[in-house]
Parts: C-alpha cells; sequence; structure tokens
C-alpha cells in the first residue's frame, strides 16, 4: 500500500486527491493547503488528515503530488526530495533550467523519483497517434482557451503551450531542436498572454504552435503532416482523422480510441513507478526538455517588446 499526500488542493489539486482516494494499492493519507479551510473540506471528503503547512505530511508518506503555483515548485520539491520522498510535479516542472537541474542532482543522490505533470501524454489519442507517424514533415499545434484567471503567475508558453512542446518533442523522439522563432503579446495580465512559436528540428522537420489564454473558444488540437497523409488529433474530443489521397479526391478515416481519463492515467503511472522503481513516461529530464523550449521561446518573445 503506497501512502501517498497532495500539497496544493487548488482547481486541479482536488482532482490528485479524489483520484488517488479512488485507486487500489494506494492510501490517502494527507493534503497540505495554506488555505486551511480548502484543506479540511478536501480532508473531509476522501477521510485523510489536513495541514496548512506541508512539511509536516512529509513523514507520513511515501510520495507526494505537488500541485502549487509554479514558482513554489522547486522549494516545495527540494524539502520532498530531501525527505526521501518520490514526487510527481505538476508541469512544468520548475521556473527555470537552474532549478530544474538541482532537483535532478537532488534526486539523483538521495534515490527518489521525479515525474512531472505534463497531461496531456497520458490522454489517449496520444500514443494511438505515434503508430501513425511516418517521417513527419511539418507540425502544427493549436491550444487556446478563454481568460480563466489560473496560471496567471507563468506566461502563455509555460501554462499551455509546454503540453504541446513536450508531445512535440516526443514525437521527434527528442531530436534536436536547431531553432527557435517566437512572437507574442501580453493584453490582461502581466506576463505573455498569447504567442506562436517556430521550431526547427535537425533532422528538417519544422513545427508551428500557436497558444492563448484570451481567446473567445477552446481548441486542442496537433496536426501533422507527412508525405502520404496528414493526421489530426483533438485532444478534447479524444478523436484522431487520418486524411489521405485517394485519386484526385481527399478521404479521411477516424482511429479508434478507448477513452479514460487522463489525469487517472498518470496518477495510476506514478504509482506504478513508485512502487516498482521504474521510469515514469514524462521523467525529470523530460520535462526539463520541454521547459527549456518554452523559456527560449518566452525570453524571445520579450526580448522583441524591448525593441
Amino acid at each position: 500500500m503506497l501512502n501517498v499526500g497532495v500539497i496544493g488542493v487548488g482547481y486541479l489539486g482536488r482532482h490528485h486527491a479524489r483520484i488517488f482516494a479512488e485507486l487500489d494499492d494506494v492510501r490517502m493519507v494527507a493534503v497540505a493547503d495554506t488555505d486551511g479551510d480548502r484543506a479540511g473540506e478536501i480532508a473531509v471528503k476522501y477521510g485523510c488528515k489536513a495541514y496548512t503547512d506541508y512539511r509536516k505530511l512529509l513523514d507520513e508518506v511515501d510520495a507526494v503530488s505537488i500541485v502549487t503555483p509554479t514558482t513554489l515548485h522547486y522549494a516545495v520539491a527540494m524539502d520532498c526530495i530531501l525527505a526521501g520522498k518520490d514526487v510527481l510535479i505538476e508541469k512544468p516542472i520548475t521556473a527555470t533550467i537552474e532549478e530544474a537541474d538541482r532537483l535532478i542532482a537532488a534526486s539523483g543522490e538521495a534515490g527518489t523519483l521525479i515525474q512531472v505533470g505534463h497531461l496531456e501524454r497520458f490522454n489517449p489519442v496520444v500514443p494511438a497517434l505515434y503508430p501513425l507517424l511516418e517521417a513527419p514533415a511539418f507540425i502544427e499545434a493549436e491550444r487556446l482557451s478563454p481568460f480563466q484567471g489560473r496560471g496567471v503567475d507563468v506566461d502563455i508558453t509555460l501554462d499551455l503551450m509546454i503540453h504541446d512542446i513536450d508531445v512535440v518533442l516526443s514525437i521527434m523522439d527528442e531530436s534536436v531542436v536547431s531553432d527557435v522563432k517566437a512572437a507574442g503579446s501580453k493584453f490582461i495580465t502581466d506576463t505573455i498572454d498569447t504567442a506562436k512559436v517556430w521550431l526547427e528540428f535537425a533532422n528538417g522537420t519544422h513545427a508551428l504552435f500557436a497558444a492563448s489564454r484570451i481567446a473567445s473558444g477552446k481548441s486542442r488540437k496537433l496536426t501533422v503532416f507527412q508525405k502520404n497523409s496528414y493526421l489530426v488529433m483533438d485532444y478534447q474530443q479524444m478523436e484522431i482523422k487520418k486524411f489521405f489521397r485517394r485519386g484526385d479526391v481527399i478521404v479521411s478515416d477516424s482511429i479508434l480510441v478507448d477513452k479514460r481519463e487522463p489525469l487517472r492515467e498518470e496518477l495510476k503511472d506514478f504509482v506504478k513507478c513508485a512502487g516498482d522503481g521504474s521510469r515514469p513516461v514524462v521523467c525529470a529530464i523530460k520535462g526539463r526538455n520541454a521547459l527549456k523550449i518554452a523559456l527560449q521561446a518566452g525570453a524571445q518573445i520579450k526580448q522583441g517588446w524591448q525593441r
């Protein structure tokens, strides 16, 4: 039985608590949140303890989910790692590359696990896409949302676009990114609210990313263009369509996907890896790789504002 805790039970963290409480071979021991009322509410709901100081739960758990604002990821995760706990850190892994590197080094010394919460890797459409790939030439990602007031402590590149950066890096099998170009603007916050990013890979593949948290509607799609077909993956609908030529006509096939809750699949993977020591689907290195590209894009956008 794996004893787990959740640090931060806001919008997303409460779902971590819900799923842990439902999983077999897991004991939901405690939650922690600086909002004592919120922590108490979740604790009552799932029959566990509540703390306002996350350090107080560390002696009672084997592993934790860290679902705090990004700016707190490093400090909280380092405390957990030094206490010998396996950690799942919501994306992005940290706010800086230096922080990520220090966590990776500390985890290696402590012999603990770091998994990064890049949720879309556990969306069933993503593993269903991989067998359909045939030397992608151009990839286009679109992730748009109306303004919801969450995640505004970081740029849109770290809040939303990093999901697609991580998926594209997995498609490219970590092929070297040879160039990054980016443009964007702020509108309702003091950080980047809308952005477009262009990546060039050493093998000749190109990728275009569009992300916005001030859009009029919601869209989560990724399109892969390759020699004899193109694939449209819809994260929201959990469906893939394959388009190809039949004579002078473009036809399509729908790819059947077994729909599952991505967060549940992610937490099941974390529990498995914490239990048997196996490597998570999104390890700390992969989380760092996605962070590096997102930070490069954000820095380039802000440099453009100063010209």
